[in-house]
């Protein structure tokens, strides 16, 4: 009996050290297991981490390309497929070198650019550039087109731009340059195109000189929907008369150098369309009889009288007399001193919301100055150029006088040191001061402006060429005045880029913020869409 006690004993320890050790490997078993799970959780939170874009909807990859440079659009096209699908029908801007080897790769571009609107053909003068079966078939792809620009496109004739406007209906822009089309297909633009807005036209060769013209509008689109209507260096520019008359919502007309008596026409025009805002001449056959004419649009803000010099005092003063609404004035008088202190007395008696003045080749004189300052109490910008009647003494009552005065330009005028330091303690709300080829200002008069008023920027450009309106372009920024708003890819054969170049710094890093918060939102969204399945 004491045996079999014993042999129990020794069978209950063996099967005690049996489950110790079992329970041991299980232990080490397990803990091996939860090591491994926990190297693969990581691994796959890496590979998510890195895998993350491959989640987000096209319509926030879409947001991100838009925010890009165009160089950096091409390079994320070539990433994958889906990216290039998604930067392909993202892009609504493009533009085409329309050289007549564009023609076989059409079909191409436009499957993977499907969404564009806004178009540029642009041909070198020395090439051969599309023709009209290219447009056609182009318009066939881009039937949601609304603005279009064509540049030195000499092989489009009238039955291409016929082919055009039946296709893209929805055009509100059309702007060419240097092409041969003629009346007829310009009048098809304005027939079928109901939608049409703005109209440029540009030296349009394909027009008849002469009695033989044949004439432009007025159409459908100039009843409807026209606002916008410029028109450069073009020989028979008056053939475009029955269009200005018969778009009755027309609100800004520009004329550039385009030949013809316009004294005829602008009686007809105001007669006929009176919401007229914006009317801008220059290098064109108008006088005092046009002014007179002019000063009828009740509703004109802004004026730009460039190299017109049969217009005199008179005319001027007639227009200051009714269109007491200006707001901006550009007055080139190329040196014939045809306007002067009477025509400028009319505007400062009249135009008391004058917030812009440009005299470019003009001779005030302190009488008018200190009127239109004294009256014209909203004058934030004024520039002088290339006067020979504006030295210190103008300049220190335009210091004395102008309280709102935000920005003034200086060009080409007898101003000395003198003059500068008057600023100091003038206009209160003046931002900024740019003065250039005044040689009797020097840069040590400068510097002590800028010392005395540090807030003040100022510009100083001591260019010894003194014409200050010799260039034959663009009257006031030709002599280096601009005032801006204060408020307010390569495939295959063609080249391909887009016109988003233009963008500023701020705009691209705005559009970049915004991709990136619209990627959080998204990222955030899906977090706790897969959070909520696994729980």
């Amino acid at each position: 009996m004491g045996q079999s006690v014993s042999t129990a004993k020794l069978t209950s320890r063996r099967d005690c050290n049996r489950s110790q050790r079992s329970k041991s490997k299980s232990t080490a078993l397990i803990g091996q297991m939860q090591a491994e799970e926990a190297e693969e959780v990581e691994r796959n939170s890496i590979d998510g981490l890195s895998d993350i874009i491959s989640v987000l909807p096209d319509e926030c990859l879409a947001c991100i390309f838009q925010s890009l440079t165009p160089g950096d659009r091409k390079r994320c096209s070539l990433v994958c497929r889906r990216w290039l699908r998604i930067e392909g029908q993202s892009r609504h801007r493009l533009s085409l070198n329309a050289q007549s080897d564009l023609h076989p790769h059409i079909p191409s571009i436009f499957s993977r650019f499907d969404a564009v609107t806004k178009l540029a053909l642009k041909c070198d003068r020395r090439s051969v550039s599309i023709g009209d079966e290219a447009l056609a078939q182009i318009s066939e792809h881009c039937r949601n087109l609304t603005r279009l620009k064509l540049r030195a496109c000499r092989d489009l004739t009238d039955a291409g731009m016929l082919a055009f406007a039946k296709n893209c209906k929805c055009l509100k822009k059309l702007s060419c340059g240097s092409c041969t089309f003629g009346a007829k297909g310009m009048n098809a633009v304005l027939d079928y195109c109901p939608a049409l807005e703005e109209l440029s036209v540009k030296r349009l060769r394909g027009i008849t000189d002469g009695a033989a013209a044949e004439p432009i509008g007025p159409g459908v689109a100039a009843a409807a929907s026209l606002k916008s209507i410029c028109l450069k260096e073009l020989y028979n520019g008056q053939c475009f008369g029955p269009l200005i008359v018969g778009a009755k919502n027309l609100r800004s007309l520009k004329l550039f150098r385009c030949s013809g008596d316009w004294d005829k026409l602008f009686p007809l025009i105001v007669d006929r369309v009176t919401g007229i805002v914006e009317i801008h001449m220059e290098r064109i056959q108008v006088s005092d009889i046009g002014l007179t004419a002019i000063s009828n649009c009740l509703n004109l803000e802004i004026l730009h009288l460039v190299k017109t010099p049969e217009c005199t005092n008179v005319g001027l003063g007639s227009v200051a007399e009714k269109c007491r609404l200006l707001r901006k004035l550009h007055i080139d008088g190329w040196k014939a001193n045809r306007i002067g202190d009477q025509g400028l007395i009319a505007v400062a008696k009249s135009c008391l919301n004058l917030q812009e003045l440009v005299l470019i080749g003009v001779n005030p004189t302190k009488i008018s100055l200190e009127m239109l300052a004294s009256n014209c109490q909203n004058l934030e910008r004024l520039a002088l150029c290339g006067s020979d009647t504006v030295g210190d003494a103008e300049i220190s009552c335009i210091a004395l006088k102008c309280i709102a005065l935000k920005k003034l330009c200086i060009k080409s005028c007898p101003v000395s040191d003198h003059g500068m330091e008057a600023l100091a303690s003038g206009c209160p709300n003046l931002v900024k001061v740019k003065v250039k080829k005044c040689r009797g200002v020097t840069s040590e008069g400068v510097e002590w402006l800028r010392t005395n008023r540090g807030s003040l920027v100022i510009n100083l450009d001591t260019g010894e060429q003194l014409d200050a309106s010799a260039s034959d372009g663009g009257g006031a920024q030709d002599n280096g005045v601009e005032f801006p708003p204060m408020v307010a890819s390569q495939i295959g054969a063609p080249s391909i880029a887009s016109s988003s170049t233009g963008r500023s710094t701020s705009h691209k890093l705005l559009g970049l913020l915004s991709g990136m918060s619209l990627v959080a939102c998204t990222l955030r969204r899906f977090g706790n869409s897969n959070g909520s399945s696994q729980s």
